[in-house]
């Protein structure tokens, strides 16, 4: 869909159905619909239409009105289509599609996951407050000053020079 005109053709899709949606359709079954994507393939020909739901309760996701949404998507597709072709003035009208975006979903199911990472993190954040590191305060060498260390022996250097 990288072609301007095609885009163009898409948002404008988009706008006519969710003003269709609001509007004109007044079928018991349809929810709270929002229209979240179209993508128009690269001959006009098709077009899918992303929408999401939300029920009547309040809760979002509950698969028999997703269902019925789906249905009255379906059966308001050829109303759609006509006022998508007198909108958009085109020979050739593109084919609808609707299809339930799961967009919402995932994005909820990586929210509650992030909460647990966060709920472990500060776990171990916690845990690591009072711990202390292994080994000395300060672990780097430093240059020793005269007199200071172990005893040096003259064996041991005359073995060495041999060795070089």
């Amino acid at each position: 869909m990288s072609n301007p005109r095609v885009r163009k053709i898409a948002d404008r899709i988009q706008v006519v159905v969710a003003e269709m949606l609001e509007r004109r359709i007044k079928d018991p079954r349809l929810g709270f619909v929002t229209v979240t994507d179209v993508r128009v393939s690269g001959d006009t020909q098709q077009a899918s239409i992303f929408y999401t739901a939300l029920s009547i309760d309040g809760h979002s996701g509950e698969s028999e009105d997703l269902a019925a949404t789906a249905a009255a998507l379906e059966s308001a597709k050829g109303l759609i289509r006509s006022e998508v072709g007198k909108q958009l003035g085109m020979r050739h009208v593109p084919t609808l599609e609707f299809i339930h975006d799961a967009l919402p979903e995932s994005a909820r199911q990586i929210d509650d996951l992030l909460a647990k990472v966060r709920e472990s993190d500060a776990a171990v954040a916690a845990a690591a407050s009072g711990a202390a590191y292994a080994g000395e305060a300060d672990p780097y060498k430093k240059p020793r000053a005269e007199g200071e260390g172990p005893e040096e022996d003259p064996e041991q250097d005359a073995e060495t020079d041999e060795d070089a």
